[in-house]
Parts: C-alpha cells; sequence; structure tokens
C-alpha cells in the first residue's frame, strides 16, 4: 500500500525535477488550449465580425496589434500564433519529459544500490529461507515497476488535472450549461477508475508474488542443470514450470480481462461525451445561443478532456502495480540488518572456550546442548558426529551467523564483544559445497585478498595440491570458471576454495567436510601441508572419513547436539563408542576393497 511518508521518502534527492516537471507539464498545457482560442477568435470575429469574446489579456493583445481588422487582413498571423503556441508546448513537453526520465532513473539507481547493499547486510538466518528468485524479481522487475511509473504516470497525473482546471474554467466563460453537459462523465469515469483501482491492486499483488514463483523455479533448475540430467528428471522439471507457469499466465489473464473491460466500458463513455456535446453544441449554434468558434472550442476541449481523464484509469492501475512493488521493495529495505553489538578487536590466535553453549533454530528443539570445551590455541580439531548432530552449526555460532545461550570466549573476551567483520575476517571457512564466481581461477582466489601475490597464490594452491592441476589446463590460472564453478570437478572446486581460504592468512580455519570429494591420497597430502604451513593457527576439521581425522591433536564426537566423548584417535578407538564403530566399519570396508583389488 502506498503511503504518502513512504512515497516522499522515494522521491527524496530528486523532488527539485519533480517540481520542474509538473511545471513545465502545466505550462505545456496552457500552450495547448490556446491554438482552439486562436481558431476561435479567426473563425468567430476575424471572418465573421462577432465581437471579441476571449480572456481579458488577450483582447488587449489584440487591441494593441491594430485590432481584429489587422487580424482579418493578416490571417498569417493567426497561423503563426498557432504554430508558436505549440512550438512552445512541445518545448515544455520536452523538458518534462527529461526531467521525469532523469529523476526516475536516479530513483532506480539508488533503490537497485539501496537494495544491493541491504541484502549483503541482512542477517544469515534471512538469506537461508529467502528464495533467491523472488529477490532478484524484487530487485529487478518491481523495481523497474516503480520506474515506468515514476516516468510516465506520476507527471501524467498532474496534466491531467491541469487539463481539468484550464478546460473548465475557458468553457465555463463560453457557455456554462453545455460546460456541465460536458462534464456528466467526469465523476462517473473517477469512480468507475477508483472501483477499477482496487480490483487490479489485489490481482498485480498476485501476479507479482507468482512471477517470483515463476523466477525461483527458473532460478533453481538452471542453477542444479547437472542434477537434474544426473537424475533424469527433465520431464519432471518441465511439469513443474508449466505448473507455476500456467498459475502466472491464469493471473495475467485475469489482469488483462479487467483492462479490456475497463478500456471498453470508458472508451465508450468518452465517445459517448463527445456525441452528446457535439450534438447539443450544433443545437446551440443553430439557435445563435453559441458561435461556431466556441462550438469548435468546446469540442476541442472536451476531447482533450475525456481521453486523459479516462487515461486516469491506467494511471491508478499502473499506482497498483507502482504500490504492489513498492511495498515487495520496501519489505526488503524495511527488514532489519544485522546488528553487531561487538567492538573489539582481540587476536584470534587464543584459546577458545565453550561454556555450556546452547542453541536451537526457532525456538524447535536443541541442535545444540550444553556444549563446554577449551580448545588450545594452534590446536586442530576434528569433529565427526551424525547428520543433524550440530557440527556445521557450532562453526556458524564461531562464525556469530546465530547468537545463542551461554558463553563463548576467544582469548577471554567473549564472541559478542567482538566485531562480527573483524571476526569474520579473521576465520576461514570452507564449505563442503564450495561457491566459485564466474571468473577465472587466478580472480576466484584472489577475492580472499586482492593484494596477494601471484607467488603466494600458487604457494597457497600448493598446499591444496590444486598448483598442478591448474597448470594443467589450457590457460593455467587464467582459466575461465562457469558458473558455481560447473567446469570444475567437485575435487577441484573443493581445493580451488581451499586455496581461496588459505591467502587470508587466518587465525582460525574451518574444513567443513571441505574434503570430502577428493581421494584419500590427495586428502593426506592437503592435511600434511596444512600441518606445515598453518601449524599455529586453530584449525577445526569436520568430516565422517576417519583417515581424515585420526591425525587431528583432538577429536570430539557429537551426538544428539552434545559432546559425546572427545580424544585423541588412539584413546577414542579403544573405547567404545560412536567413533570406535565407525572406524571398525571403514577399516573393514578398506580391507575388504583392498583385498578385492578395488
Amino acid at each position: 500500500m502506498i503511503t504518502f511518508k513512504r512515497f516522499w521518502r522515494l522521491l527524496k534527492g530528486n523532488r527539485l525535477f519533480y517540481l520542474g516537471a509538473i511545471l513545465m507539464a502545466g505550462l505545456a498545457t496552457l500552450s495547448a488550449m490556446l491554438p482552439p482560442l486562436v481558431i476561435k477568435i479567426t473563425v468567430d470575429s476575424a471572418l465573421q465580425g462577432l465581437p471579441l469574446d476571449a480572456p481579458a489579456f488577450v483582447i488587449r493583445l489584440i487591441r494593441r496589434a491594430g485590432g481584429v481588422s489587422v487580424l482579418a487582413r493578416n490571417l498569417w498571423i493567426c497561423a503563426l500564433a498557432i504554430a508558436a503556441f505549440t512550438l512552445l508546448s512541445g518545448v515544455f513537453s520536452y523538458f518534462r519529459g527529461r526531467w521525469t526520465a532523469m529523476a526516475a532513473e536516479n530513483i532506480a539507481q539508488r533503490l537497485k544500490d539501496t537494495l544491493y547493499d541491504h541484502l549483503q547486510r541482512l542477517p544469515y538466518d534471512y538469506h537461508v529461507k529467502a528464495q533467491t528468485g523472488d529477490l532478484i524479481q524484487r530487485c529487478t522487475s518491481d523495481v523497474e515497476t516503480i520506474r515506468r511509473f515514476l516516468a510516465n504516470q506520476m507527471v501524467e497525473m498532474a496534466r491531467t488535472i491541469f487539463i481539468l482546471l484550464f478546460s473548465v474554467s475557458i468553457m465555463a466563460g463560453m457557455n456554462g450549461t453545455l460546460t456541465l453537459v460536458s462534464l456528466i462523465v467526469i465523476p462517473i469515469l473517477f469512480i468507475f477508475s477508483a472501483i477499477f483501482y482496487k480490483q487490479i491492486t489485489a490481482s498485480f499483488l498476485r501476479l507479482d508474488e507468482k512471477e517470483g514463483e515463476l523466477q525461483t523455479v527458473l532460478q533453481e533448475n538452471l542453477s542444479g542443470v547437472r542434477v537434474v540430467r544426473a537424475f533424469g528428471r527433465p520431464k519432471y522439471e518441465v511439469d513443474k514450470f508449466e505448473e507455476k507457469n500456467a498459475a502466472f499466465c491464469s493471473l495475467g489473464i485475469l489482469v488483462t480481462k479487467l483492462l479490456a473491460y475497463f478500456w471498453a466500458f470508458s472508451e465508450l463513455l468518452c465517445f459517448t461525451q463527445i456525441g452528446v456535446t457535439l450534438f447539443l453544441g450544433v443545437t446551440l449554434t443553430i439557435q445563435g445561443r453559441l458561435s461556431l468558434g466556441a462550438l469548435l472550442v468546446f469540442n476541442t476541449y472536451v476531447g482533450m478532456l475525456v481521453f486523459p481523464m479516462r487515461q486516469l484509469g491506467r494511471i491508478l492501475s499502473e499506482m497498483g502495480k507502482m504500490g504492489v512493488s513498492l511495498g515487495r521493495v520496501y519489505e526488503i529495505i524495511n527488514t532489519p540488518a544485522e546488528t553487531d553489538t561487538g567492538a573489539a578487536r582481540p587476536s584470534l590466535r587464543e584459546d577458545i572456550v565453550f561454556d555450556h553453549v546452547s542453541f536451537a533454530y526457532e525456538n524447535k528443539n536443541p541442535v545444540l546442548n550444553d556444549l563446554s570445551f577449551t580448545i588450545r590455541a594452534g590446536e586442530t580439531i576434528a569433529i565427526l558426529g551424525a547428520a543433524g548432530s550440530g557440527k556445521s552449526t557450532m562453526m556458524h555460532l564461531l562464525l556469530r551467523l546465530y547468537d545463542y545461550q551461554g558463553s563463548i570466549k576467544i582469548g577471554g573476551t567473549e564472541l559478542r564483544g567482538i566485531a562480527k567483520d573483524w571476526l569474520r575476517g579473521k576465520i576461514g571457512m570452507v564449505l563442503q559445497e564450495p561457491f566459485l564466481y564466474s571468473k577465472t581461477i587466478l580472480n576466484n582466489i584472489r577475492m580472499a585478498r586482492f593484494g596477494a601475490l601471484d607467488e603466494e597464490i600458487y604457494e597457497a594452491a600448493r598446499t591444496a595440491a590444486v598448483h598442478d592441476v591448474i597448470e594443467g589446463f589450457e590457460h593455467g590460472y587464467d582459466t575461465l570458471v562457469g558458473e558455481r564453478g560447473v567446469t570444475l570437478s567437485g575435487g577441484q572446486k573443493q581445493r580451488v576454495a581451499i586455496t581461496r581460504t588459505l591467502i587470508k592468512n587466518s587465525d582460525i580455519l574451518i574444513f567443513d567436510d571441505s574434503l570430502s570429494a577428493v581421494d584419500t591420497e590427495t586428502d593426506a597430502r592437503i592435511r600434511a601441508a596444512l600441518r606445515k604451513s598453518a601449524a599455529n593457527v586453530t584449525t577445526f576439521i569436520i568430516s565422517q572419513r576417519i583417515t581424515t581425522l585420526m591425525e587431528a591433536d583432538r577429536i570430539f564426537v557429537l551426538e544428539n547436539g552434545r559432546l559425546s566423548s572427545a580424544g585423541t584417535h588412539q584413546e577414542l578407538i579403544g573405547r567404545d563408542g560412536l567413533y570406535a564403530r565407525i572406524w571398525n566399519i571403514q577399516n573393514t570396508l578398506e580391507e575388504e576393497f583392498e583385498a578385492e583389488g578395488l
């Protein structure tokens, strides 16, 4: 819903442009209404010799020029006046269009910048729940709807008002009765437009929502096209898209029908009004109660008046669309950004202490329950647990992506008291499904530290056991990576992501199952290189592969959000528990594979 306060805030920085455009619209309208008056004077006074019947300033101007007799002998003056007024109207219309276009483009640019900036600062949980296609639709299609209204319809409303005021004031001075008859359709059009506006606004809201759903299906399908092909699901995806598209199409047809009803009925009203005015005007002219020139003016002004009033329906429908789009845009902007109460910027190469830490998503069952442990600076901690046991969530808390109950301290400083940007800048995290941009491998890696030298990148790539692989590509580090890294294998993507994280020179490293796509030999090489290059860095390794975890300083086993056991590899395989069971299963499978030569 549009509110004046919201709309006024939207125009910030461009209000003078719109004030100037409205002034130009008034001058253009006035200039466009003068030629019919010139024709009236020419027909009635210059050709028929009737007394001058025009605004006072026009009469004074004609008398100073020598009177009506001069116009009768020099009709070219009337033609020149018509051309001059038409030219003036065109000049004023040019500035009106120029200034509204500039203002609309400025506002659209600011909205897009504001949306993009605000999306970067929204909480992590917001993006987890939001649909990417819907967000894209709001930042593009909805902003474009707002821009079109501001560029075309907003000042058109002012122009319609000017036409109504100028035409009524001039016509009323010629014949009050005919003026009233000429305005009969105006309140009917206005009421009809208001009803239409209410209905079309609700329909546009549903249409916008369906378009967002359609965008989401399209975006997800294109991003996951390899999965779709791998599972032979193109038919299912096509059916899903067709279902959403059919719903969108049905709403689009409904909106089109509403528009068609409005245009048909309003056009009938407009032409009826012109016909009635013309009939009554001709009757009055025959009776001698209205001059021929005045009849021409009335006929022209009614045409100029009713069709802009008919456009009022379109303006209101566009206003309805704009209101819906503006509401959807401000729904994002008004979502509170992530707050940061921390200001401390301590060194993170200190002990990390979890003290009775608990966490639950949206007041559901706890994901983490009363965790308490201490991690010494520079220690490598491996974490094992079933899906949903809270492994990744624990790392999310360390990054302050979510708030928590209890206490987490680094070097004695409470995590809530540390600035989030500082904390996240000092922690490097590699996910199981890393995200790579459609850039070269070198640019993808350098995103973590733009000032990184090529040799530093090569060294980090050697640590991640991917340097030789990259060098083997035709274009080496200048190889262009497809969207989301689609041109690289899963293991290659993970190792490029590890390289990107390593050049940050982080105080804390987190590998969230990020070695799952590489073979055990490469896994061992990477871990050996990490022990050498990141010896003093606190490192967390999450994995289900025991061979990846076994060389850690300590291994934490999480079960149902609780720390069920902790210790070294040798200690844990000697105890009865989850770790020992998984070790026995994986060790047995490995022996069987070796026996079968696999």
